[in-house]
């Protein structure tokens, strides 16, 4: 992909602040944390039941990487040598998720469901070096991109989830009360959510979100048409499974489902994200 190298940089910049703000309350034993005997978490542990007896999914989470070398091996696909190294030597990006380059990683070459007018939107996206994608503008980087670069907070209650996404978005708010979702929504950023439970699953199904986020770094695009069911399983204490089915048939040819497994970051919390906060970055993107 050409000039993957420049797009791949800001990215792992982005990254690279995201990760160090999960030091909030750094080291704060949370008494609700089953643990060891060594008084270490005990991640192990069954997940944790709520007042309605679902699994409660509180917590700070964190997409866990993918296996080694594979989001290398999406680096490398563009023309001449790709290394950690060319990109930044202080992001290990072997700890992160291959989605969060590309939504579309598990598709060969040639068969992405991609629509033209996708695309397009794509090469243009590729041509500017990263500089429009809108976390580098203090903008809100959506879902699910945000979902796969930096930790997210999860608050349960009995009518609804509350996500804290420290990448610089809005709070994202999640209705269990059975309310549907709404026949003509506005579009926002971080659309419109409605869940329910499915056995030990939670499913989330939103709409409603405007087209000026990106789905992953690369820049593949979304319409306002965009359609995201969501399904969160915690396993145990500290693991749980997430799957992102997109349906956007004005951009992409069919659905297609993303599947990746997140950890809990016991004792610790999020960090609040103000993006133009001494941000002397914009000012060097067109160099």
């Amino acid at each position: 992909m050409k000039n993957i190298y420049h797009r791949t940089k800001l990215i792992a910049v982005l990254l690279a602040c995201a990760t160090c703000a999960n030091a909030q309350w750094l080291n704060y034993p949370d008494p609700r944390i089953p643990r060891t005997r060594d008084g270490k978490p005990n991640l192990s542990a069954p997940a944790p039941r709520a007042s309605n007896s679902k699994p409660d999914l509180s917590g700070v989470w964190q997409a866990h990487g993918s296996q080694p070398g594979e989001t290398l091996r999406l680096l490398q696909a563009g023309p001449g040598p790709r290394t950690v190294n060319q990109i930044d030597p202080g992001v290990d990006l072997q700890t992160y998720s291959k989605y969060f380059l590309n939504v579309l990683a598990d598709f060969k070459p040639g068969e992405e469901p991609m629509r033209p007018e996708s695309a397009a939107l794509l090469k243009q996206r590729a041509q500017s070096e990263g500089k429009d994608i809108p976390t580098s503008h203090c903008l809100p980087g959506g879902v699910p991109f945000s979902t796969l670069i930096a930790p997210f907070k999860m608050i349960q209650t009995p009518v609804e989830i509350i996500m804290l996404l420290e990448d610089n978005n809005p709070p994202r708010q999640i209705y269990t009360d059975g309310r549907n979702l709404p026949a003509n929504p506005e579009p926002m950023w971080m659309g419109y959510s409605v869940g329910k439970w499915e056995g030990d699953t939670l499913v989330v199904d939103s709409v409603g979100f405007n087209d000026r986020t990106w789905l992953d770094g690369f820049g593949h695009p979304h319409s306002e048409s965009m359609h995201i069911v969501e399904r969160f399983r915690r396993t145990n204490f500290g693991h749980m499974d997430i799957e992102v089915t997109i349906d956007d048939s004005k951009m992409y040819t069919r659905p297609f489902t993303v599947k990746f497994p997140a950890h809990l970051l016991p004792d610790t919390d999020t960090l609040e994200s103000v993006c133009a906060e001494n941000e002397r970055d914009r000012s060097h993107l067109d160099r």
